[in-house]
């Protein structure tokens, strides 16, 4: 029953309606494709329980950009962090997250 949501700069993303932006539902984590110079700021996780009626809020994480022109190396890889086996009953959905990474 937990959801995640990220604060930019005081302001909640709009992951939905950003095709470079997205959130992981399922760890929580922020994906950031093609980062450019308006994503500079101070990114923070909130994660809602919604059962509980709680939310926690994340330390500020900085987000810079390097000046040296130096990029990691980063092999293309697809992500997927499914379970062996998916139960859904008939008639109902089911949501699979799968994305890539790399340069």
């Amino acid at each position: 029953g937990l959801s995640y949501t990220w604060i930019f700069n005081n302001n909640t993303l709009s992951v939905q309606e950003d095709g470079r932006r997205f959130v992981s539902q399922e760890t929580g984590n922020l994906y950031i494709a093609k980062v450019e110079p308006s994503d500079v700021g101070n990114y923070t996780c909130v994660v809602t329980n919604a059962k509980a009626e709680q939310s926690v809020r994340g330390p500020p994480t900085p987000l810079t950009l390097r000046t040296d022109g130096v990029m990691g190396e980063y092999e293309p890889k697809i992500e997927v962090h499914f379970p062996e086996t998916i139960y859904a009953a008939k008639g109902s959905s089911v949501k699979l997250e799968c994305f890539a990474l790399g340069k």
